[in-house]
């Protein structure tokens, strides 16, 4: 009996202990504990404070994909004067053709254009000056000055803005009065020119030349061939191996050449076609 006393006293102090302790523990949590969502509040990985917005500052829009100055330009140019009159067309700065002023005038009178009393087949006020940029034989850029009739003053100013853009070769490009008015001196030169008041040679025919209606290109490369008394005669001096045209030589005008296209498209006439003559520096237009 008193085995079973002893058993059963063990036992009750056993859950004694047991209720002590659940006891104590449900107090700790009833006083200590926090929700979910509490716990959650206060040891989230999340900042306590909003994090400060991000603006994105938008790139600049630019104004154009090519910024290009004056003072951009690779090639430089010094500008000629501009004519005393506005040009009655200018392609850009280098390329337009104006009206002769009085210094012009001056400069032609007694040498491309007669100093006399008589009446002339064409007039001052017929003529244009025209300037032009062109690429020499070394591929320079160089300034060119030609008098032409003002009939065919476009036309040049187009033509010669697209050999330009070619950078079709041109070896100078000068007024006759650098050479005294003597045209075979500037074939010899190889001088690209247009208006000089004279004759055809061995006639008393005026040229179309006279009139600022024909050019002479490259003429050196392209010489007159004439059949005097039946013997050839070529001209300028020194040019007689490019009158054989089946050769290939630089600067040579014929059907396949730039120059060439570019005059008939505008309505000129080619000596190089001429029955009995060759002339294949010449391109003249008769006026409609």
């Amino acid at each position: 009996m008193k085995e079973h006393r002893d058993i059963l006293i063990k036992g009750l102090i056993a859950l004694a202990a047991i209720i002590i302790i659940f006891a104590s523990l449900s107090r700790l949590l009833l006083s200590g504990s926090d929700t979910l969502a509490e716990h959650a509040a206060k040891h989230s990985l999340a900042p306590t404070t909003e994090a400060p917005a991000i603006t994105l500052t938008p790139a600049p829009t630019p104004e154009s994909s090519i910024n290009v100055t004056e003072d951009s330009y690779t090639e430089e140019i010094t500008p000629s004067p501009e004519p005393t009159e506005d040009p009655e067309v200018q392609i850009q700065k280098q390329f337009y053709f104006a009206p002769l002023t009085e210094d012009q005038k001056s400069f032609i009178t007694g040498c491309s254009y007669p100093d006399t009393e008589e009446e002339l087949a064409i007039s001052y006020d017929d003529l244009r000056y025209l300037h032009i940029m062109h690429y020499d034989f070394e591929g320079n850029l160089a300034e060119g000055e030609l008098i032409c009739h003002n009939y065919i003053a476009q036309d040049l100013l187009e033509i010669f803005y697209e050999l330009y853009l070619n950078e079709y070769q041109l070896e100078r490009v000068t007024l006759i009065e650098n050479y005294g008015g003597d045209d075979t001196l500037s074939m010899e030169d190889n001088n690209t020119s247009c208006f000089n008041y004279r004759v055809v040679d061995n006639t008393t025919n005026l040229s179309k030349h006279a009139y600022g209606l024909a050019i002479d290109i490259n003429p050196f490369y392209n010489p007159y061939v004439t059949y005097p008394g039946g013997k050839i005669r070529i001209s300028p001096k020194g040019s007689e191996a490019y009158a054989d045209r089946d050769a290939d030589f630089p600067y040579k005008i014929d059907e396949s050449d730039l120059c060439y296209k570019l005059f008939k498209e505008h309505g000129f006439t080619w000596g190089g076609d001429w029955n009995s003559m060759k002339d294949y520096q010449h391109f003249q237009k008769t006026m409609k």
